[in-house]
C-alpha cells in the first residue's frame, strides 16, 4: 500500500534576505511573505533587469504554494559619478531663444530644467549573463531561507492547532456524556410539567411516547460523531503536512456546523455552555488555520 511521506506543516508567513556583489555591482535580495487566500506574487526589479523576472517568478512558484510574497531586488554600482556638466551650446540656444519668446528674460530653473541642458554620466547597469547566473543562485538561497522560516513558524502552528484539536476532543466527549443523560432530563420535565398543568390521566406508555419523541429532536449523536471524525481528520493532515491550509479552512467550517446545530438541539444548559465552548474554540483553531499555507 502506497503511504505519503510526511512533510512539516508550513506557515505562509516569512521573511529572507542576501546580498552580494559583481565586479563594481552590489545587490541586494528581500522576500517577503504574508498569509493569502492563494499564490501571489509581486516583483520589484531595477531598470534593465526585466529579463530577471520571468526566472525569478518560475524559482518563487516552485519553492511557495500558497502565500502572498514580495520580492524586492536592489542594485548598487562602486563606480563614481563624474558629477555634472553644462552643455555649453545646447544652453547658449536655449537662453537666445528665451530672450525672443520673453524679453523680461527666462527664471535659471526653466533654463536647467530643459532637457540635454546638464549632463550626468550614465551609470544604467547590465544585466549580463554572469550577472544574470549570479543573482539566480542568490534567489535560490534566500528562497530556502524563506523555505526554512516559513517551516520553523509552521511548526510552531502545528503545536498550537494540536492543542486546540485537544480541547475541541475533550469538549465533545463532555458533549457526549452530557447528551446521554437528556431522554432521562426530558421526560422527567416531560413529567413535571403535565402534572404541574393537571394533566394526570395520561398512560406512563403515552408520557414515554411523548418522551421519546422529543429526544430524537434533541438527538445530537450524529453531530457528535461528525465531531470526532472531523477532529481525526484534522489530526490526519496535521500528520501528513504540506500544502493543508486550504483543507483545513474546510473543516473548520464543518466543525463549526455541527458545534452549531449542538447548541440548537440542547435541551440542558450544561450541554449548551458546552456547545459554546466549543464554537469558541473552533474560532480560535479557525484564526491559527488562516496562517498555514
Amino acid at each position: 500500500m502506497f503511504m505519503s511521506t510526511p512533510q512539516p506543516v508550513t506557515s505562509m508567513t516569512g521573511y529572507a534576505q542576501s546580498e552580494g556583489q559583481h565586479d563594481a555591482l552590489s545587490w541586494r535580495l528581500e522576500l517577503k511573505s504574508v498569509n493569502s487566500k492563494g499564490f501571489d506574487l509581486r516583483l520589484r526589479l531595477p531598470f534593465g533587469f526585466e529579463a530577471f523576472d520571468g526566472p525569478a517568478r518560475a524559482m518563487v512558484a516552485g519553492a511557495v504554494k500558497r502565500g502572498a510574497v514580495n520580492l524586492s531586488l536592489t542594485v548598487d554600482t562602486a563606480a563614481q559619478a563624474q558629477g555634472a556638466r553644462i552643455n555649453r551650446a545646447l544652453l547658449d540656444d536655449v537662453l537666445a531663444l528665451a530672450k525672443e519668446l520673453s524679453p523680461d528674460g527666462i527664471k535659471l530653473e526653466h533654463v536647467l530644467a530643459v532637457r540635454g541642458v546638464i549632463e550626468t554620466e550614465d551609470t544604467t547597469t547590465e544585466l549580463t549573463p554572469e550577472l544574470h547566473k549570479l543573482l539566480e543562485q542568490a534567489l535560490a538561497d534566500t528562497l530556502a531561507r524563506l523555505v526554512k522560516a516559513r517551516i520553523t513558524e509552521g511548526a510552531h502552528l502545528a503545536k498550537v492547532l494540536s492543542e486546540h484539536l485537544g480541547h475541541i476532543a475533550t469538549l465533545t466527549a463532555q458533549a457526549r456524556t452530557l447528551a446521554a443523560a437528556q431522554p432521562t432530563s426530558l421526560r422527567d420535565k416531560l413529567t413535571a410539567r403535565l402534572t404541574e398543568l393537571g394533566h394526570t390521566a395520561l398512560t406512563p406508555e403515552r408520557i414515554a411516547q411523548e418522551a421519546a419523541l422529543l429526544a430524537t429532536r434533541a438527538d445530537i449523536s450524529e453531530e457528535l460523531n461528525r465531531l470526532e471524525g472531523h477532529v481525526k481528520a484534522v489530526r490526519d493532515l496535521l500528520a501528513t503536512g504540506g500544502p493543508i491550509g486550504r483543507k483545513l479552512d474546510f473543516l473548520c467550517q464543518e466543525l463549526n456546523r455541527e458545534a452549531n446545530t449542538l447548541c440548537s438541539k440542547s435541551e440542558s444548559l450544561a450541554l449548551t455552555n458546552v456547545g459554546v465552548d466549543l464554537k469558541v474554540v473552533i474560532e480560535q483553531f479557525r484564526e491559527q488555520v488562516q496562517n498555514v499555507e
